[in-house]
């Protein structure tokens, strides 16, 4: 046992990723479609690993520095082969309410986007843009996790609004970092159609 961790006893999910190698995370990284919103999102990891529900845990709770990489590191995987023909690509992070935002004191997805685009452009890939103001939330929502699909859906209706009209000559990528039901993430797609976005591809980190 290491002195530290007599002094700052770790937490479980922290100690969990502790000897996941970035290898052995990115072996899990397995695109695939899923039906729950319209369109169907782009899900990256399986959420029931050990290793993909402690990186989301201690991303989205405690701003782990290790979390941020695993998870930015999976997300780039993806981005690298993303490619709309000659559409402008812009990256839009679900955002957090301003008391959940002042309690965290980050986003968990923005954190990610930030550091999987500096990864794309020390390669030279500048095909993204990200624009984390474009979607804002109308209200504070009660946490989706005790809640069933319906009430999940009722919770989250109109709980987002773009501050500008979307450019429906864009793809806008809009992220989140665990679906569940959908609820979310569709709440967000809707409120960019109502801006005028065309194309839109929701994303998760986890499913």
């Amino acid at each position: 046992m290491r002195l530290l961790d007599i002094l700052f006893p770790p937490r479980v999910d922290e100690i969990a990723l502790r000897n996941v190698s970035t290898d052995d995370f990115l072996a899990l990284v397995a695109p695939r479609l899923t039906p729950e919103t319209r369109p169907g999102t782009v899900v990256l990891l399986p959420f029931n690993y050990p290793s993909v529900r402690a990186a989301i845990h201690e991303a989205k709770y405690h701003g782990n520095a290790q979390s941020f990489q695993l998870l930015a590191l999976a997300l780039t995987e993806y981005l690298r082969d993303a490619d709309d023909g000659f559409r402008k690509l812009i990256i839009v992070p679900v955002p957090l309410g301003k008391e959940r935002r002042k309690e965290r004191g980050f986003n968990q997805v923005h954190e990610v986007l930030l550091r999987a685009l500096h990864i794309l452009g020390e390669e030279g890939v500048h095909t993204f843009m990200l624009d984390p103001d474009l979607l804002i939330r109308t209200r504070e929502t009660t946490s989706q996790i005790s809640l069933p699909r319906r009430a999940r859906e009722e919770n989250m209706r109109d709980a987002f609004k773009a501050t500008r009209r979307a450019d429906a000559s864009h793809t806008y990528i809009v992220i989140d970092d665990v679906l569940t039901t959908g609820a979310t993430l569709q709440a967000a797609i809707d409120a960019l159609k109502k801006a005028g976005a065309e194309h839109i591809i929701p994303l998760a980190l986890a499913h």
